[in-house]
C-alpha cells in the first residue's frame, strides 16, 4: 500500500508539472498575439492523434522512471526533486523576459548579446540566443532562468528524461569500482551532475561547459547537496583538458542537437579519447527521425520555434555511425519520451 500511494503521489506530482507547461505556453501565446499580432503563432502541429500519442510516450516515461527507483537505481525522493526557491524566485522574470524575446523574433536577430557580455574566445556556432533565450548561454541571468524555461518547454518532464542515463551507468559501471570517475560534457547548471551524485554518491565527478555564467550556477546548486563537491572546469567540448583514459564513464545530455556536424564529430572523438579502456560514453539527446517517425511534424517545427539553428540536421544525424568512426562500440540506442540515448562502449585493453 505505502509504495502505491508514493507512486500515484508522483503521477499527480509530475501531471501537476505537465498541465502548468501546458497552461504557460497556452497563455503565453495567447498573450504574444494581443501584443505582437504579427507574431501570431503558427497552427500548432498537435492534432488529436499525435496528443495521444505524446501521452502515451509520457505516461511509458514516468512509468520507467518509477522502476528505476523501485530497483534502487537512485532514491525515490529523487523523484519529487524540485528547485522550488528557483521556481518561486524566476518565474515571473520568465514573463517579463518575453517582451525582449518576442523583438528578437520580430526582427529575426538570433546573435543578440548585450554589449557587457564578453564574447571572446567562444566558437561562432555557440553564439546564439539558443531557446531565445536573452544573452544566449553566456548570462547569470541565463543561468537562472535555464531550468525552469527546460522544465516549462517540457512540462515537468526534463529530469525523468534526465534521469534515464543513470540506469545504463549502473549497469556498466557494476559494483567493482566503489569510486568511479564520472565527466558529464557541458554540464550546465548541474542539473545531471546532481542526479549522478544520488546515484553514484562516492564516485568522483567532473564536469564542464563554456559558459562561465552555468558554471556559476552549477557551483551554487551542487555545493547545497552531501558529498563531494564536483570539480568544474570551463572548457570547449571539442577539446577536453583531461588525460587520456582517464573516466570510467562520460556522459553528455541535451548538447549534440546544439552542435554543428563538424564541432559534433570532434565532441564524440574527444569523448572516446578521455574514456577508459572498459568505460562507457552516455549520451541523451532529443528523438530523431529514425526512431520516431511518427513526431516528425513536432521536429519539423522545434527548430524554429525555438530557434535551434542545428537541429533540422541533427534530426537526420546518424550518431551511432559517428560513434563507431570515434572508435566506440557495443552501441545500443533507447527511446524515452521525446528523447534518446546512446549507450556505447570502449573495449576492454
Amino acid at each position: 500500500m505505502p509504495d502505491t500511494v508514493t507512486k500515484l503521489t508522483y503521477q499527480t506530482f509530475q501531471n501537476g508539472k505537465n498541465y502548468f507547461g501546458l497552461a504557460h505556453k497556452y497563455l503565453s501565446s495567447q498573450v504574444m498575439g494581443l501584443v505582437s499580432p504579427q507574431l501570431k503563432p503558427k497552427p500548432s502541429p498537435l492534432t488529436p492523434a499525435l496528443l495521444l500519442k505524446l501521452q502515451a510516450r509520457l505516461n511509458q516515461l514516468l512509468e520507467a522512471d518509477w522502476q528505476d527507483a523501485e530497483r534502487g537505481v537512485y532514491a525515490h525522493s529523487l523523484l519529487f526533486d524540485n528547485p522550488w526557491a528557483d521556481f518561486f524566485r524566476y518565474y515571473p522574470e520568465v514573463w517579463l523576459d518575453m517582451p525582449q524575446i518576442w523583438q528578437r523574433l520580430n526582427q529575426k536577430n538570433y546573435q543578440d548579446f548585450s554589449v557587457e557580455v564578453a564574447k571572446n574566445d567562444y566558437p561562432s556556432y555557440y553564439l546564439q540566443n539558443f531557446h531565445h533565450q536573452t544573452n544566449g548561454y553566456l548570462s547569470d541571468s541565463s543561468a537562472n532562468l535555464y531550468d525552469l524555461q527546460v522544465e516549462l518547454l517540457f512540462g515537468g518532464s526534463a529530469d525523468p528524461m534526465r534521469r534515464r542515463i543513470l540506469a545504463p551507468l549502473k549497469d556498466n559501471l557494476g559494483a567493482t569500482n566503489s569510486k568511479p570517475r564520472i565527466l558529464d560534457v557541458a554540464c550546465g547548471t548541474g542539473r545531471t551532475l546532481k542526479l549522478l551524485r544520488n546515484a553514484f554518491p562516492q564516485a568522483a565527478l567532473f564536469g564542464t561547459d563554456l559558459s562561465p555564467a552555468y558554471l556559476r550556477k552549477a557551483n551554487q546548486l551542487l555545493s547545497q547537496i552531501p558529498g563531494e563537491l564536483p570539480q568544474l572546469l570551463q572548457a570547449n567540448a571539442e577539446e577536453l583538458p583531461y588525460l587520456d583514459n582517464y573516466f570510467h564513464a562520460v556522459t553528455c545530455v541535451f548538447t549534440f542537437h546544439e552542435l554543428p556536424s563538424a564541432a559534433r564529430q570532434q565532441v564524440i572523438e574527444e569523448c572516446f579519447r578521455v574514456t577508459q579502456p572498459g568505460g562507457v560514453f552516455v549520451i541523451c539527446d532529443s528523438i530523431q527521425m529514425f526512431d520516431s517517425p511518427e513526431m516528425l511534424p513536432i521536429m519539423d517545427s522545434f527548430h524554429e520555434t525555438f530557434h535551434e539553428p542545428y537541429y533540422k540536421h541533427y534530426i537526420t544525424d546518424d550518431l551511432v555511425e559517428r560513434l563507431e568512426k570515434a572508435g566506440f562500440e557495443r552501441i545500443t540506442t533507447q527511446v524515452h519520451f521525446m528523447s534518446k540515448y546512446l549507450i556505447a562502449h570502449k573495449q576492454a585493453a
